[in-house]
């Protein structure tokens, strides 16, 4: 089964950033794509490098809305799942979250970032509240998604409670910048938490130079023994596929040997 990630830069051009997201879509579908995932924010400019506006704040949406709404359609035209990343709005709060649009076309749920950070060029805590919906893990026609939102994959706890509720699959849609933190980390963390809790994880990630922020691209697909699998390149917009074989997951380590293998009772008096 093939999935897709979308690496692609963003504009101050929200209607032409949707569209070329659309026609990325329709690209990696016609290459036999079933799951197409899209980095965070990938339709705006990073809008937590800069401290929160009354005009940033604005930029939040519904979902479903007027984006998903477009997402929708293609997605049932085109028989595939599609996992955006958006900033939504609901009443009086905003949220850094994920929808699920499975292949008819329907929102079969959403995540929302848990845990948020507060750092220069990350004015996260201006923007998001926390999460308030779990660990999402999904069903979909061609398997089950977990989604952590990039910041959310630093936290093992959270990878861990994707595991429990049976994700084959976890799709970490993330802004991540050029040197933001020594080279390969970020790779290594998910190649552990693929390796340790029995999953495929495909990263998807921002790319191209903003207002305070270069990000990298590199994109990559790892497997549930750890390997990567498939890597996009630095610095450009880029389709990343990877085949994936969901039977290797009942395989894997994890499954056979960590997961049951756990003492939680042990773990609660920590």
């Amino acid at each position: 089964m093939k999935i897709a990630l979308i690496q692609q830069h963003a504009t101050r051009n929200r209607e032409n950033n949707v569209a070329r997201g659309l026609r990325s879509l329709e690209k990696a579908a016609s290459q036999g794509a079933k799951i197409v995932a899209y980095p965070e924010l990938a339709f705006d400019l990073f809008l937590p490098q800069h401290p929160s506006s009354s005009e940033a704040l604005a930029c939040a949406e519904p979902i479903p809305g007027s984006t998903t709404d477009l997402f929708c359609e293609k997605a049932k035209e085109l028989g595939v799942v599609v996992v955006l990343n958006l900033f939504e709005r609901e009443e009086d709060r905003t949220f850094d979250s994920s929808p699920v649009i499975n292949s008819k076309g329907e929102i079969v749920g959403k995540t929302r970032m848990v845990h948020i950070i507060q750092a220069p060029c990350f004015h996260e805590k201006d923007y998001y509240s926390p999460g308030n919906l779990g660990a999402g893990v999904f069903n979909t026609d061609f398997g089950r998604i977990g989604v952590a939102i990039c910041y959310d994959r630093h936290f093992p706890e959270y990878m861990r409670a994707l595991a429990l509720k049976g994700a084959e699959l976890v799709l970490v849609p993330q802004a991540g910048a050029i040197d933001e933190w020594p080279p390969g980390i970020f790779e290594a963390e998910l190649q552990v938490a693929a390796f340790q809790n029995g999953y495929f994880v495909g990263l998807a990630n921002r790319v191209g130079e903003e207002d305070l922020l270069t990000f990298a691209g590199e994109s990559f697909i790892t497997d549930p023994q750890g390997r990567v699998i498939a890597r996009a390149p630095r610095g450009r917009d880029y389709i990343l596929y990877g085949d994936l074989d969901f039977s290797q997951v009942n395989d894997c380590p994890a499954k056979k040997h960590f997961i049951p293998d756990r003492v939680p009772e042990i773990y609660r008096s920590l």
